[in-house]
């Protein structure tokens, strides 16, 4: 019992440091979610590698026990990601070295969606550098120290409602100033069992702060979202966006109060029952990128609104009428959007406008990883281990095409001069002039 205060008091005040950190950009080599240090999918880094293989540019390799689409997180010198070992769903923890140094248990009952597609871990951990939390599909969600101690752990089901969801619970909170958030859009939202709801957590201790219904009049596999939720903030706005459900919806941070939704993702008069939302919103300088689904719009989206902006000539900046991604979420860079599309197509648009700029062929392939943007380059992966590397701008221009041979679904991450990329069967680390032919210490 004293251990357990003792974490939990531990890790109020490294929420507080992580939080003073953030205000002083302070951990600018960091990866710490799933979209990075600002959720925009951007880094900092420079000096990056552009072209590798199996072997040329990677410092080390080690194997991992089984499949996973979660993107791994990095801080100092830890790397954490989930992953399915057998039925069991677990977090290990790396050192930046390639060194292993814990595994936990998230629990049991791993199992495959959509045959090679996905499977229960799915959803990306996050970390503040003294804690790391977790979530897998099953809805086991815990809180570990860097060292791998339990500090809480709980059924998001069990609290929040069956997860019923055909292809698996796939969204990953957003950890931000010590609070967890998650959007658990995945059932017939029944308010008799808190489906479909938003809610905050105590990162420090797992006990609610808020919860509110998310209201939709999406009916049929619409009700079922993908996505993950994402946080936009610049001198006059912050917010917490959600995305499902046929609609986008901005809520307050300090209640989950809604500000502003916006719909016409599924236009009623042409409504498509199964066109359930999978790719996250991009976020960027006073701009919200919002994809839909199967060749869809792409809307983009000005903070400051309120209430249902759909119609909004204010607020509702343009709307690109189809070739939305299905999965890669959008990535926003020098007034510049990148899509990543399905088959590999990539559309860069003008950020102001919406005007097309490009719409090129990449890697005819699966894109289900979304890009990043580092070293003035673009990182598109495929589904076959192809990573594309586009000079970033109004030009298109491939820069190298590199092949790992394994399968990926999760996103590249970038820090400390090094390229983390993980497939379903290892983790790659990718750095200029290092070459590697054997795996790293297990």
């Amino acid at each position: 019992m004293f251990y357990r205060q003792t974490c939990v008091a531990l890790l109020r005040i490294s929420c507080l440091i992580a939080l003073l950190c953030n205000s002083l950009l302070t951990f600018a080599d960091n990866w710490p979610q799933w979209r990075g240090q600002r959720f925009t999918g951007i880094s900092p880094e420079n000096n990056l590698a552009t072209r590798w293989s199996a072997t040329e540019n990677v410092a080390w390799r080690v194997d991992l026990p089984g499949q996973a689409g979660a993107t791994p997180v990095v801080w100092d010198d830890r790397i954490y990601l989930t992953t399915a070992n057998g039925k069991e769903l677990q977090l290990w923890c790396f050192s930046t070295a390639g060194e292993k140094l814990w595994q936990r248990n998230l629990g049991a009952g791993d199992f495959k969606v959509r045959s090679d597609e996905g499977n229960m871990a799915s959803p990306s951990p996050c970390t503040d550098g003294q804690h790391v939390w977790a979530m897998v599909g099953t809805g086991r969600l815990a809180c570990f120290d860097r060292d791998g101690n339990d500090v809480w752990n709980l059924d998001v089901g069990d609290r929040y409602g069956e997860i019923k969801i055909a292809f698996g619970m796939s969204s990953t909170p957003v950890l931000d100033e010590g609070r967890l958030y998650l959007q658990l859009i995945h059932g017939d939202r029944n308010p008799a069992t808190q489906e479909a709801v938003v809610v905050c957590l105590d990162a420090s201790t797992g006990n609610e702060i808020w919860k509110q219904p998310r209201l939709s009049d999406a009916r049929e596999e619409c009700e079922h979202s993908y996505a993950s939720p994402t946080l936009y903030r610049d001198a006059k706005h912050v917010f917490l966006i959600t995305h499902g459900a046929d609609y986008v919806v901005a809520h307050a941070l300090d209640d989950g109060q809604e500000l502003w939704r916006s719909g016409g993702l599924n236009p009623p008069g042409n409504y498509n029952e199964t066109l359930r939302l999978v790719a996250s919103p991009g976020v960027g300088d006073n701009l919200i990128v919002v994809p839909s689904a199967k060749g869809g719009p792409v809307y983009g989206i000005r903070p400051g609104g309120r209430g249902d902006i759909s119609e909004s000539k204010e607020f509702i900046a343009w709307r690109y009428p189809d070739k939305t991604p299905d999965v890669p979420s959008p990535l926003i860079h020098d007034g510049l959007v990148y899509l990543c599309r399905e088959n590999g197509n990539l559309l860069c648009l003008n950020a102001d406008t919406g005007e097309e700029y490009y719409h090129e062929k990449t890697v005819r392939d699966r894109h289900r990883a979304s890009p990043v943007y580092a070293d003035g380059k673009v990182y598109l992966t495929s589904r076959s281990g192809v990573v594309t590397v586009v000079r970033a701008g109004k030009e298109f221009e491939i820069l190298a095409q590199n092949d790992l041979g394994e399968d990926i679904s999760s996103s590249p991450v970038i820090a400390d001069g090094t390229i983390y990329l993980r497939t379903f069967a290892s983790l790659f680390a990718i750095r200029p002039g290092d070459s590697a032919a054997a795996s790293a210490p297990k």
